[in-house]
């Protein structure tokens, strides 16, 4: 059910009168949830719950420790290729220590991503 206008004129505006205070409120209330003062509005007279928008520092913050996976996934790669570096570090034990670990990190790099490309789907949605 995709009620959205396919063109700018078939848009109408709404006006509404308030204070500057309660201007000023509104317009920190979209932007802590990542809209427009419109969106938010328009949200919120359509009876439902603005999302709060997920943090650029936060995303910013997921990237990163996503690439640290993801670099130190390469390095322990590296090692698991030198097989004499292997064997002087530990028993046979160690291989299959190590490979596990990095099972571990790739399924976390992959939870990782789901989770940030759920949640910038799920706020592209909510704002249109």
């Amino acid at each position: 059910m995709n009620d959205k206008p396919k063109a700018k004129r078939e848009r109408h505006h709404v006006k509404i009168w308030c204070s500057a205070e309660d201007k000023e409120a509104i317009e920190a209330a979209a932007k802590a949830s990542g809209l427009s003062a419109s969106a938010y509005l328009r949200v919120l007279g359509l009876g439902h719950q603005p999302r709060p928008m997920i943090d650029i520092e936060q995303g910013r913050e997921l990237v990163r420790v996503n690439g640290d996976l993801g670099r130190l996934g390469g390095l322990l790669k590296l090692w698991l290729t030198d097989d004499a570096k292997l064997e002087e570090m530990a028993p046979e034990r160690m291989q299959g220590i190590i490979r596990g670990v990095l099972s571990k990190i790739e399924a976390n790099q992959e939870e990782l991503s789901s989770i940030i490309r759920k949640l910038l789907r799920s706020r592209q949605d909510f704002s249109g």
